[in-house]
């Protein structure tokens, strides 16, 4: 039986398999707001056989946003279009549906990936507007600077933390993912690199990580049991004077305490110019494991898991207990039902895909060669029309 199709528990959301789609960034919203293209983009990938999409990385206030074409979910508005789009998958997708919550604090206002070329911060012409960050640090020499929050930014970025989750709830989504890695507002507050503070939220890394927890644990208080709530982190800043894989299991402890369900463990972004090794399948595997052997933890591993066999591999050696698979569900929209054919597990397909099935389409074994017999007892759904004219299943 296939490690990576077997049921878990995440928090009160009962999964199907251990796959989910990470959060990929669009960067095709207006004002905020969810298109057409992510009803497109989120409804496909809620077909891929995956037991759980997570939306991309979505702001918490205006100034929170990567880019002027980043997701938002603090107004009625924001609020309203998401929940169309959650109810409008839901109806026909049996993927479970989360979003991602996130303020990308000194790296906000940022051109999208496409336009960088020109450089990575909008000017003013452009529609720049003023960063924060836990202290006034700019990205680079070339970025705007940022303001270092006060008290009452620290309250507002807090409520609107939590606002945003009711939000979510509301709208529909199954599991939120705090985005607390990559170089944003929260792993800011975390790494020692970009949090120079002399107050109670910076200098020793529990004083470092008083403002993340406090957001978590208000999120926690408004978050439905019955759901899922996630932490995105950093094993490594990849930088001498950054986070190590202590402070993450220093990290994923409290957070487990507070109530958070599960982390997934990337590294780096947090500064240009870090030293950061070429990237290999599964390099950031190692991180998920130590963690969940420190803390108990439920852990997605995540980073260049292209293929079924790695990521069978992982689950079935324990060393994370699922897998979030990106670039790769990009690649192939159907990367789940795929995994589950070279797995040699039968799953379910949405009846207008039906033909498609392993077990239903003779020419699978062609296109797919890697693919293993499914063993089964299903009989081929034959249309009315007719056609094919045998099952192409092994029965025992």
């Amino acid at each position: 039986m296939s490690a990576l199709f077997q049921p878990i528990q995440l928090g009160g959301l009962n999964l199907p398999n251990r796959i989910a789609v990470s959060p990929m960034c669009q960067y095709s919203a207006v004002e905020g707001l969810a298109q057409t293209w992510h009803l497109v983009h989120v409804g496909g990938l809620a077909l891929s056989g995956a037991g759980v999409v997570v939306m991309e990385a979505t702001a918490t206030e205006a100034a929170g946003r990567i880019t002027h074409g980043c997701l938002g979910l603090y107004t009625d508005a924001h609020e309203e279009a998401l929940g169309k789009l959650v109810t409008e998958i839901k109806k026909l997708a049996p993927a479970a549906i989360g979003i991602q919550l996130g303020h990308a604090g000194r790296r906000a206002s940022c051109r999208p990936v496409r336009d960088r070329w020109k450089g990575e911060c909008l000017t003013a012409e452009e529609g720049a507007w003023q960063t924060v960050a836990p202290s006034a640090i700019p990205y680079d020499e070339t970025w705007h600077e940022p303001v270092a929050m006060d008290s009452a930014a620290l309250e507002r970025v807090r409520s609107s933390f939590v606002d945003a989750a009711r939000r979510a709830d509301r709208a529909g989504f199954d599991l939120v993912e705090i985005h607390g890695a990559h170089g944003y507002l929260l792993h800011q507050f975390l790494s020692p690199v970009t949090n120079h503070r002399t107050d109670a939220y910076g200098g020793s890394l529990e004083n470092r990580m008083r403002f993340v927890l406090e957001i978590a644990q208000a999120m926690r208080a408004v978050w439905p049991r019955e759901k899922a709530l996630g932490f995105r982190m950093n094993s490594t800043d990849w930088h001498p004077e950054g986070l190590t894989q202590d402070d993450a299991d220093t990290l994923a402890k409290a957070l487990k305490a507070i109530g958070v369900d599960y982390v997934v463990m990337s590294a780096g972004n947090l500064a240009p110019g870090c030293k950061i090794p070429p990237a290999a399948p599964g390099h950031q595997v190692e991180y998920a494991r130590r963690v969940k052997a420190a803390t108990g933890m439920t852990t997605m591993a995540v980073g260049l898991i292209a293929t079924a066999d790695l990521a069978e591999r992982i689950i079935e050696s324990g060393d994370a207990d699922m897998v979030a698979i990106g670039r790769g569900m990009l690649d192939n929209p159907r990367w789940g039902l795929l995994a589950a054919a070279e797995c040699g597990v039968d799953v379910d397909y949405v009846p207008q895909y039906i033909r498609s099935r392993p077990n239903n389409w003779i020419g699978f074994p062609i296109a797919h060669p890697k693919a293993r017999p499914i063993v089964g007892t299903r009989q081929m759904d034959r249309p009315s029309s007719g056609g094919w004219d045998r099952p192409d299943v092994v029965t025992k």
